[in-house]
């Protein structure tokens, strides 16, 4: 075990934790099982690597002209910032994770993931530098680790580097979900079937159709999506705790976002408001609720999919995979697990935008100490959404089987296919053909035998799938 001190006391750690006495108190403080999300752990590591280059760069520029750096004028060695980026790219790739113990719901405004972030690098630091954990007279997990930074900057902007992140890689899933139902759209292009509003049968359409429905908002999707990260670009790094910019040299101020633009790849830009972007989380509220939208659309396809495929429908039209077992009581049941996850999905990012816009309403003047929930809701929720499309990519869309044969016999059997007829026979007898169908259970071309409303090749020719398929009719298709 070793001792670390703080102006409210002592505590006890484990010798070799690489946590400290902050993240301990934060620990005990907060009771809580939610973890926090990796990917903002890693986004942590960058934003922070990004201060460290900075501040190098700055205390060189500062040498270069004028020779030295006042003594009042915090600093950081070249060995110690050596190791602090070598901790720090660590942190990057994910490593020392399981010393962060902070929860992911907290108090604080985020101070704890800071401190828990500064605590795990200066405290690899010091054992790269053949020291122990907690020596901090060499490292200091403030002086050093959290140079030139404010819980208030660093964390959301290590927030938004982990969601664009996560924005590039959905944006990616739903363009491959789109590519799968597209192909399954192609291949039942033709094949006919009911068409239902309000749950009853309505006129005849196509498995295209409805497919080329889903393409449509998968699309609109895709779109929204690829435009998030513009919405989400400008971050207050470098505006320290009130985006003032207090104590921090306006050197850093004006590189260290570039220098996480290059480190990251992604087109972060520094705000030119920073108390607006400090205090302000909208666009965190806008962004979400763009993928709130994409989760609807997954929600209504997979219900559409999951009713067409049960056993309440019967038509035995739609297979969805055979994924497991159902039950543990009742021999041979399979359920719909892929919709079923889905929904739930879906509904937890609608509960997660609900979070997120009153938490970001809950803010409070120069800040918002609601950050940490905020982001682990946004997270989260990207993160089921990426999962989900990538479940309905493999797992049913691509194994979705589509009987045309027993669609197109079922749509022949039903009333609604009388629709087609009205342009060429009017409603009326449309209706008579409808009511002789559905009295007697055959299909239309038995009532059409016994009525004897239209010659029986020219109604062959009006229900054939292309003359069904086509948009509306002309003229020239009516009898003279």
């Amino acid at each position: 075990m070793r001792t670390e001190k703080d102006f409210l006391g002592e505590k006890e750690l484990p010798r070799d934790a690489l946590y400290g006495i902050h993240s301990a108190r934060a620990a005990d403080n907060f009771p809580c099982q939610v973890p926090f999300h990796a990917e903002w752990y890693s986004a942590m590591g960058l934003t922070k690597l990004a201060c460290y280059r900075t501040c190098r760069s700055f205390i060189r520029a500062a040498a270069g002209k004028y020779g030295r750096m006042p003594e009042t004028v915090a600093t950081v060695g070249e060995e110690i910032l050596d190791n602090l980026e070598a901790s720090a790219s660590e942190v990057a790739a994910g490593k020392h994770f399981g010393h962060f113990i902070v929860p992911a719901i907290q108090g604080g405004a985020g101070t704890s993931i800071n401190m828990n972030v500064n605590e795990i690098i200066a405290n690899a630091a010091l054992v790269r530098m053949g020291s122990l954990p907690g020596n901090y007279t060499l490292v200091d997990p403030i002086e050093h680790a959290n140079i030139y930074q404010s819980t208030n900057d660093v964390v959301p902007t290590a927030l938004r580097v982990a969601v664009m992140k996560l924005l590039l890689e959905l944006e990616e899933c739903i363009n491959k979900l789109r590519a799968s139902v597209e192909k399954a759209e192609t291949l039942h292009r033709s094949s006919i079937r009911i068409a239902y509003t309000q749950m009853q049968a309505a006129v005849p359409s196509s498995w295209g159709m409805l497919l080329g429905a889903y393409n449509e908002a998968l699309s609109r999707d895709w779109w929204r999506v690829s435009k998030c990260i513009e919405r989400i670009k400008t971050v207050n790094l470098g505006g320290s705790a009130a985006g003032t910019g207090i104590a921090v040299p306006r050197y850093f101020i004006m590189e260290v976002v570039p220098e996480l633009q290059r480190l990251t790849g992604l087109p972060v830009a520094r705000s030119e408001n920073m108390p607006d972007a400090t205090s302000n989380h909208d666009s965190l509220v806008e962004v979400h609720a763009i993928i709130k939208s994409c989760a609807v659309n997954f929600e209504k396809m997979v219900s559409d999919l999951r009713l067409l495929a049960s056993d309440v429908a019967g038509s035995g039209e739609v297979t969805l995979p055979r994924l497991q077992a159902g039950s543990s009581v009742m021999p041979g049941k399979v359920n719909p697990v892929i919709p079923e996850f889905v929904i739930s999905a879906s509904r937890k990012v609608y509960s997660n935008d609900q979070l997120i816009t009153s938490l970001a309403a809950s803010g409070c003047l120069d800040l918002n100490a609601y950050i940490p929930l905020i982001g682990h809701a946004m997270i989260e929720s990207l993160k089921l959404l990426i999962a989900a499309a990538e479940s309905m990519t493999g797992k049913l869309f691509e194994q979705l089987a589509i009987d045309g044969r027993v669609s197109e016999a079922r749509l022949l059997a039903s009333p609604s296919v009388t629709t087609a007829l009205v342009p060429f026979i009017g409603y009326n007898s449309a209706g008579q053909l409808a009511v002789l169908m559905k009295e007697k259970g055959i299909d239309i071309y038995a009532a059409n035998d016994e009525l004897r409303l239209i010659d029986r090749e020219r109604l062959a020719g009006i229900l054939k799938p292309s003359n069904l398929l086509k948009m509306g009719f002309s003229l020239d298709d009516l009898p003279g």
